[in-house]
């Protein structure tokens, strides 16, 4: 428990705990920072915190993965430690009222690390959320998720979209969140009980803050000062056209983003109306765009998402930001069990994540 962890630390009980799940985007890639519609679903795992408000500016964090207690505070910038993520999200919550002064916080996980299941959005959104709490305030959770993108755009200088953040402290496990991110207009769907949303993690580690996702995120913006709009996911055929004098590669990324938007259109109308097959095929082309367009996958996961349809996939995909972590796939409730089995034998570097 989070809050025996809080208790043995800093020798008290803390004021508020709570639960704050990871998410899994089943389809819409890159698609939140241009625009468009993503379709993320909540898991069953997720980030566990314990906090108290202190009467000093400083914050004390431990986390069940690591051995330090950090200690920093709110004058802080970020520094590639671990707490940053806490520190940012403690900072913004006192620019905001949700917070005033420092806190001791416990943190714990059952998210892997680097494998593009939102665990830094997640601790973000507990601290906010947790502060809104402890001076009962009165941010939705639309607005929590907003300062959230703040906290990693502007602390920690990572150019992320709203999704994360929109996923984790609105949909619930069992829930896909059909999102516009222009308007942040949303709707909650139900998923399926015959079939599950398995996510395998490849083996493969990364960080969105290495560079390579900057570089998606810059040329993206190329794309848009040439268009005149930032929305390159409604972008028409003929729009598309009109780009003919651009980079291959920057041509490439424009098809995806809009390919992207219209396969998670169809996605979201599928799962709607129950139409797996339908699904699954979306998500095989959705690989195929980042593969081939987007350029953001690895061979490793090229691998696992064919083997993955072979043995039994309605459809299957990489997930998150790319170039590592978890693939995610739509399989028959009945053969789910085998099917991961039998993924591990062929893909031995991989493992089962929820």
């Amino acid at each position: 428990m989070i809050s025996e962890a809080f208790k043995t630390v800093f020798d008290t009980s803390p004021l508020v705990t709570r639960f704050t799940p990871g998410r899994v985007n089943l389809i819409g890639e890159h698609t939140d920072y241009n625009g468009g519609l993503v379709l993320p679903t909540a898991l069953e795992l997720g980030v566990n915190l314990a906090l108290s408000p202190r009467s000093d500016n400083k914050i004390h964090i431990h986390s069940d993965k690591f051995d330090d207690i950090a200690i920093r505070a709110i004058s802080d910038t970020a520094t590639e430690h671990w707490s940053d993520y806490i520190v940012g999200a403690v900072i913004i919550a006192n620019e905001t009222g949700l917070l005033s002064g420092g806190v001791n916080v416990a943190v714990s996980t059952t998210l892997p690390f680097g494998a593009g299941l939102s665990s830094s959005a997640a601790v973000i959104v507990s601290i906010l959320k947790a502060g809104r709490e402890l001076n009962h305030g009165q941010h939705t959770d639309t607005e929590i998720a907003v300062l959230a993108r703040r906290v990693e755009n502007e602390f920690i200088g990572m150019p992320c979209g709203i999704m994360d953040q929109m996923a984790v402290a609105i949909a619930r496990p069992g829930q896909a969140l059909s999102l516009n991110t222009e308007t942040l207009n949303y709707d909650l769907i139900d998923l399926p009980s015959q079939h599950k949303m398995v996510v395998m993690h490849s083996g493969q580690f990364r960080r969105l803050s290495e560079g390579r996702y900057k570089v998606r995120k810059e040329e993206c913006d190329a794309i848009k000062i040439v268009l005149g709009h930032n929305n390159i996911c409604q972008i028409s055929d003929a729009e598309f056209a009109s780009l003919s004098h651009l980079s291959a590669p920057l041509q490439r990324r424009a098809k995806h983003c809009m390919t992207e938007q219209r396969r998670t259109v169809k996605a979201a109308k599928a799962l709607r109306d129950n139409d797996m097959q339908t699904f699954g095929a979306l998500m095989n082309e959705s690989h195929i765009s980042m593969r081939d367009d987007f350029e953001i996958t690895l061979p490793e996961i090229d691998r696992l998402v064919e083997d993955s349809v072979k043995l039994g996939a309605l459809g299957a995909r990489m997930t998150g930001g790319g170039f590592g972590g978890c693939i995610v796939a739509c399989v028959p409730a009945n053969i789910t069990k085998m099917w991961v089995q039998d993924l591990i034998k062929v893909n031995p570097q991989s493992f089962f994540v929820c």
